[in-house]
């Protein structure tokens, strides 16, 4: 885990990371659709945190701001919660969750109108060392990093 042991842990964490160690961070209720911010998460997902941060800011994709913030996010958690070395993080779990639905309505000709579905997105990401994910998942490269 890390070098204090946790007194207690959230249902959240556990779900996302089990014992193993890591870190999480999300955004919730962001104003992008979940198809946008799916296609900018599938990029990175299992990339080093420093490549996948370099991926981000250079991405054209207007969800690659946001999904930078909160990878961000998620370093800094994992750096100062559980004291792990960022050059060590891989991005091992990224969801994208659909969030509530604003309805509007667009007038049209001959009195109708149209209904505009505005999407928001809920945004999960979780970094772990290397090496507890390569040996979560039991497989480990030639050169010995996982994943």
């Amino acid at each position: 885990m890390s070098t204090t042991e946790r007194s207690r842990t959230s249902a959240r964490r556990s779900t996302l990371l089990g014992d193993q160690p890591g870190a999480y961070a999300s955004a919730r209720y962001v104003r992008i659709t979940p198809m946008k911010a799916r296609r900018v998460v599938d990029m990175v997902r299992g990339l080093q945190v420093d490549e996948a941060l370099t991926l981000l800011q250079f991405a054209p994709q207007a969800a690659s701001e946001t999904v930078y913030k909160v990878l961000e996010s998620a370093i800094a958690n994992a750096e100062t919660t559980e004291g792990l070395n960022r050059a060590d993080l891989v991005l091992s779990v990224a969801m994208v969750d659909e969030g509530p639905t604003m309805k509007r309505w667009r007038p049209r000709a001959q009195g109708r109108a149209t209904r505009i579905n505005k999407r928001t997105s809920h945004i999960t990401l979780a970094v772990q060392p290397a090496d507890a994910l390569a040996t979560k998942n039991g497989r480990a490269n030639k050169n010995g990093r996982g994943a």
